[in-house]
């Protein structure tokens, strides 16, 4: 009887771990489903205007995902495309419409954000207006132990670079085992 108890115990025990080590590695449940649900792949679905979005963004830089940033910081973009970080970006008022709908659709302030879309959020003050999402104190956190020369080589070039050391960025997944930075290897914060 005695063994049975043991037995029954260590089994509830293991079945507990195992789901706490299942939400520990995903920051929650909430952050896993949203992870398989609103990659770039889908948070992109708004179809015609996914396309636009990455042939006319995608074509200089990531397709960044809206959810990096606030409204405002999209809007005050979307406004400035004649000198966008140097370069004319400039598109038509159809096709400019069409992707500041889009951006604005999905801002971080636009609905519900989960894992680091949200962790960026939270760290943007209400009187920001962050044009990079490198500007924003959460970004700087995760990212100053990266020596310079990491950043500055030629597989990477700058740390607006996402997909140079984030190898599912594109489908928005952030995660530190994704991370693979070149002339390096894995990165473990």
């Amino acid at each position: 009887m005695k063994s049975i108890l043991t037995l029954t115990t260590a089994t509830v025990l293991l079945i507990s771990t195992q789901s706490l080590w299942a939400e520990k590695g995903s920051k929650g449940s909430h952050d896993k489903e949203y992870r398989q649900n609103n990659t770039i792949s889908t948070t992109l679905n708004d179809d015609n205007t996914t396309q636009l979005y990455i042939s006319e963004c995608a074509a200089c830089h990531m397709a960044y995902q809206a959810e990096f940033l606030p409204k405002r910081s999209w809007k005050k973009m979307m406004l400035t495309l004649e000198d966008h970080f140097g370069t004319d970006a400039s598109l038509d008022n159809n096709e400019s419409n069409q992707i500041e709908a889009y951006l604005l659709r999905h801002a971080s302030d636009a609905k519900k954000s989960y894992g680091e879309f949200a962790e960026i959020s939270e760290s943007i003050h209400n009187s920001e207006t962050p044009l990079r999402i490198s500007e924003t104190r959460y970004f700087k956190k995760e990212h100053r132990k990266i020596p310079k020369h990491l950043i500055e080589q030629k597989e990477v070039k700058s740390i607006a670079n996402c997909t140079a050391c984030h190898t599912k960025a594109n489908k928005g997944n952030y995660s530190e085992r994704n991370i693979f930075i070149p002339n390096y290897g894995k990165w473990d914060d």
